[in-house]
């Protein structure tokens, strides 16, 4: 959707007159359902368009040459600042510029692609301009259909009116060649440089008709993306499908395609425990729908998996459009109804009510999803419910679907690939945490390695020993030690301690988004929020002390948790209303986050426990589950009696 559009001449006019902000905000607010615009946003635009009048105050630039403003590129919150369009001979080329108020910048060493500069009030880490210009002009190369049908050619460049060079400038300092060779950036003193990057694509007018096609195109993968797609998946193991995941799998496509044919909302339910491969199947599903030309999304409330699944998805490529095919659960609240072919809602247990920072955008994200969608599918596992927000449930699905007139499959994965190949583990770990009465409180019927250690610094070590193998082991913890905001990328601060042991460790580290497969966080500690949707070989996992053993009895305590720990947000006042209903909520998420920590683990689990008590009730509960494998053993049955040979 693209706010305004003119030729180059009737731009120029209309700042002449200075009309031409009024005209931006009243087609902003009109297009965009968006009233109330910042001064700021006001300001920018006022500034900014004097800068791009002059640029074009060039006889050798096309009077009928198009210009847009604002371009909201489909199914994303990004918008292309300033277009110009035009033709070189038989070459059809838009001019992509994208516009920054930025006066200094800082690079960032290690991070690809990154700058600090000041906004909001403060230094802030964002992309660097020529990477963001080049990254929105692949997201419309690899999504606009009729730029990819006509080879419109996109000619990406930044352009910082306001910044003045210095000698060894961070802007164009050597980290960034990739893109700024992709997407040159000019700066204040640059007039003619940008002029003459213009005129070297548009030498002639077109009078708006390729801002015509690619406002009209229709939305679709290209075939280069789903050819990158389906080559990377193609020979990775870790993504290969058996059993019952191959049956949705097929189901899932067939209702895809029933959906998209015959315009019939389709939803499908599939519930599945720990390990079932819940996020294989979805990974699969994006894929192959994308490489079918349906435009598809994986969908999450936490950040974790969606960044280390792209990043898994992308290899060595560096492409931005992958990570348009990854969403966060809140992007939904002004979808239009079919907007997508598919969405594919992994972890649909932690979906919320409200979206937004201050959960007051949107009405519900379950319904949104569904209404966004023609057809959606949702995998969900409600033990691994984790905060009072989660409200993702099968009941809701159901309800939301019913009301949009969907058709609802519904199914379930069992065959557990986490947890050495069955679910007696969880089973047992499920009774042990007294979630629930199983079958199995003293047999996990399993080969699992669990352990118990008495020093959080051996177990520490251990992990680091198992992690030197494929990088598959990982510290855990629950949120017991506060997350202190001004050491959140510090490696030398240590959050979690335990004094009586000596011993310290930092969080997660605020500085990357995909700390489960990063190979230094073996150092660190992750929480719930960086592990949940993941899986890994071994855990080794911190139980603080909101999880204790007090006259022989399995106790949770609210109060230990970390004050900057959200997961018990409203508590307080529940307990207020209803302390009953509050207990029985916080005993819950507790309970659920060990669960979810203690079966991230394919082949072993660890635990250190604060609390001494809890130590001995877990190694008694070790003892038992072992005395029942030997008398197993004894009666002729195929029984695994030492779980700690791993």
């Amino acid at each position: 959707m693209i706010v305004y559009e003119a030729s180059k001449q009737e731009f120029l006019g209309h700042v002449d007159e200075d009309v031409l902000v009024q005209r931006i905000l009243s087609r902003f607010e009109e297009r965009l359902g968006r009233r109330g615009t910042s001064e700021a946003e006001v300001r920018s635009w006022d500034n900014s368009m004097l800068h791009m009048y002059r640029i074009l105050q060039d006889d050798d630039i096309p009077a009928d040459a198009g210009v847009a403003i604002e371009y909201s590129i489909p199914q994303t919150s990004k918008r292309v600042d300033f277009l110009i369009s035009g033709r070189n001979g038989s070459e059809e080329n838009v001019v992509v510029v994208e516009l920054k108020q930025w006066s200094a910048l800082e690079k960032v060493p290690g991070k690809e692609a990154v700058v600090k500069t000041a906004l909001g009030g403060g230094m802030r880490e964002v992309t660097h301009p020529s990477y963001q210009a080049w990254s929105y002009a692949m997201l419309i190369e690899d999504f606009n259909e009729n730029v990819q049908q006509q080879h419109i050619r996109l000619r990406p460049c930044a352009y910082l009116h306001n910044y003045r060079y210095e000698a060894g400038d961070p802007l164009v300092d050597g980290m960034y060649q990739t893109y700024l060779d992709a997407a040159p950036v000019f700066g204040k003193g640059d007039v003619a440089r940008l002029r003459t990057f213009i005129k070297r694509y548009v030498t002639e007018g077109d009078d708006k008709a390729l801002l015509y096609e690619i406002e009209h195109g229709r939305i679709r993968p290209s075939k280069s993306l789903q050819d990158s797609l389906v080559g990377m998946l193609e020979g990775n193991r870790e993504f290969v499908m058996i059993d019952e995941q191959k049956v949705v799998y097929e189901t899932a496509l067939a209702l895809a395609a029933k959906a998209v044919k015959t315009g019939t909302k389709q939803v499908m339910l599939i519930e599945g425990g720990p390990g079932t491969g819940k996020s294989v199947l979805a990974v699969n599903l994006l894929v192959a729908l994308t490489a079918r030309a349906m435009t598809s999304q994986y969908v999450t409330k936490n950040a974790a998996p969606r960044h280390v699944y792209a990043a898994k998805l992308k290899g060595s490529v560096k492409k931005k459009n992958i990570d348009n095919l990854f969403k966060g659960s809140g992007s939904y609240t002004q979808a239009e109804e079919n907007d997508l072919d598919t969405l594919i809602v992994d972890e649909a247990h932690r979906l919320n009510e409200k979206s937004g920072m201050f959960q007051n955008l949107g009405e519900n994200q379950t319904k949104e999803i569904i209404h966004a969608a023609q057809f959606s599918i949702f995998f969900i596992d409600e033990a691994q419910r984790v905060t009072l927000k989660d409200k993702g449930s099968a009941d809701e699905i159901r309800r939301f679907a019913s009301e949009a007139g969907a058709d609802v499959t519904s199914g379930e994965l069992v065959s557990q690939f986490r947890c050495d190949g069955s679910d007696g583990y969880i089973a047992w770990l499920e009774d042990v945490l007294g979630i629930r009465e199983t079958a199995n409180a003293h047999d996990m019927a399993v080969d699992y390695d669990f352990r118990v250690y008495r020093h959080p610094q051996e177990l520490f070590d251990a992990i680091q020993e198992k992690n030197r193998e494929k990088n598959k082991a990982r510290l855990l913890a629950g949120y017991c030690w506060e997350w202190e905001k001004q050491y959140r990328a510090s490696t030398d601060h240590r959050d979690i301690t335990i004094p009586e042991h000596d011993f310290a460790v930092s969080w997660n580290l605020d500085n990357t988004e995909t700390w489960a497969i990063d190979p230094a966080s073996v150092k660190e500690a992750g929480c719930i929020h960086t592990s949940q949707g993941l899986e890994f070989d071994y855990v080794g996992v911190i139980i603080g002390d909101d999880l204790r053993v007090e006259d022989g009895q399995l106790v949770t305590d609210p109060s230990k948790r970390a004050k900057s720990d959200q997961s018990l947000r409203g508590l307080k006042k529940l307990q207020k209303e209803d302390p009953d209903e509050a207990a029985a909520l916080a005993e819950q998420i507790i309970k659920n986050t060990y669960r979810t920590l203690m079966t991230r683990g394919q082949k072993g689990c660890w635990v250190y426990c604060t609390d001494p008590a809890l130590a001995d009730y877990l190694e008694a509960r070790l003892q038992e589950e072992q005395q029942t494998g030997l008398m197993a053993a004894e009666a002729g049955e195929t029984y695994t009696a030492d779980k700690r040979d791993g």
